[in-house]
C-alpha cells in the first residue's frame, strides 16, 4: 500500500491528472469515431471483441471473423490493435492517478480506499491480455483454438467488470467530495 500511495503522491497535480485524463480520452475518441468503425464497416453489424462485455464464444468468434473477411480482419490486426495497445496504459495510469486525486482531496489516500485506485490497472492488464488473445486468433484465423477464446474471453470480462467497479468507485468518491464542498460552503455561509 505504501508504494502504491507514494507513486500516487507523486505523479497527482492537477496539471499532470488533468493532461493524461486528456490523453487518454482523446485515443478512446479516436478508437470509438475512427479504428473501431472503420473495422466494422467490415462486421455486418456484430460488434468487435473488444465491445463485447459480457464475452463471447468460439461460434461467436467463428461467425465474426468469417464475416469480416481478410480485409477485415487486416483492419483490426492493423488499425485497431495498434492503438488499443497504446490506451490500456493510458486508462490505467491515467484513472489511477485521478482517483487518487480525488481520494486526496477527501483525505483518504493513506486509507484503503487506495486499493480501489488499482482497478483501472487491472483493467488495463486485462485489456493488453484480451488484445494478445484477439491478435493470437487473428493470425491464426481459420484456425481457432477453443482455449484462445475461452482465455480471450476471460481478459474480456475481467476488464468489463473491473472498469464497471472502477466507475462506481469513482461515482461515489466524486458524490462524497460534492457533499464535502456543499458542506464547507454550507458552514461557511452560516458563520
Amino acid at each position: 500500500m505504501k508504494r502504491l500511495t507514494k507513486f500516487i503522491e507523486k505523479n497527482i497535480s492537477g496539471k499532470k491528472v488533468l493532461g493524461l485524463f486528456i490523453l487518454t480520452n482523446l485515443v478512446y475518441t479516436f478508437m470509438l469515431t475512427v479504428t473501431i468503425p472503420k473495422t466494422m464497416e467490415f462486421s455486418n453489424g456484430m460488434k468487435l471483441l473488444d465491445m463485447m462485455p459480457t464475452g463471447y464464444d468460439l461460434d461467436y468468434v467463428s461467425e465474426l471473423f468469417s464475416l469480416l473477411g481478410e480485409n477485415g480482419r487486416l483492419t483490426y490486426l492493423n488499425n485497431q490493435i495498434p492503438v488499443d495497445m497504446i490506451y490500456p496504459l493510458l486508462f490505467g495510469l491515467s484513472y489511477c492517478l485521478l482517483l487518487g486525486y480525488f481520494l486526496k482531496k477527501l483525505n483518504k489516500l493513506n486509507s484503503p480506499y487506495i486499493f480501489l485506485s488499482l482497478l483501472p490497472i487491472i483493467a488495463g492488464i486485462a485489456d493488453y491480455l484480451e488484445n494478445f488473445g484477439i491478435i493470437t486468433m487473428l493470425k491464426n484465423y481459420p484456425e481457432l483454438k477453443e482455449t484462445t477464446v475461452y482465455a480471450t474471453n476471460i481478459f474480456s470480462i475481467i476488464k468489463s467488470i473491473s472498469t464497471s467497479i472502477f466507475f462506481m468507485a469513482l461515482t461515489i468518491v466524486l458524490i462524497a467530495l460534492g457533499i464535502k464542498v456543499l458542506n464547507r460552503k454550507t458552514s461557511a455561509n452560516s458563520l
